[in-house]
């Protein structure tokens, strides 16, 4: 069964994978779960900005977050992540398609010119 998401869904996706900040915290949650400070610590930026990374993968529904008392737990959603490689696999196919249709077009024998039918000759 294909699964239709909305295009502010797929915005949404896409634009949270555009930053390599936000690809690398998908990346090392996926080996494992880690808090937000553990993330936090492993980028030359502050805590604030790596938990609006986080926030924006959130909203995209790339990770999830959950408590353990006072700590943040992030994990990634490999759901997500073979959602949005299936929407990319359907423009493939749809673009592998369209060049074997124009291969096959180029490779069709071009027409001859066609010559001007003889009059017989009369003696």
């Amino acid at each position: 069964m294909v699964e239709q998401q909305s295009d502010a869904d797929i915005d949404r996706v896409f634009h949270a994978l555009a930053d390599a900040t936000r690809r690398d915290i998908v990346r090392r949650t996926l080996v494992s779960e880690q808090s937000v400070t553990q993330l936090a610590a492993a980028y030359a930026m502050s805590f604030a900005a790596v938990s609006k990374h986080i926030a924006v993968l959130a909203e995209a529904r790339l990770i999830t977050k959950r408590a353990e008392g006072r700590v943040r737990l992030v994990r990634a959603d490999p759901a997500a992540l073979a959602r949005a490689q299936r929407l990319l696999r359907s423009y493939e196919d749809l673009w592998r398609g369209r060049v074997d249709r124009l291969d096959a077009l180029l490779a069709e024998p071009e027409p001859t010119a066609s010559t001007p039918p003889t009059e017989p000759s009369h003696p």
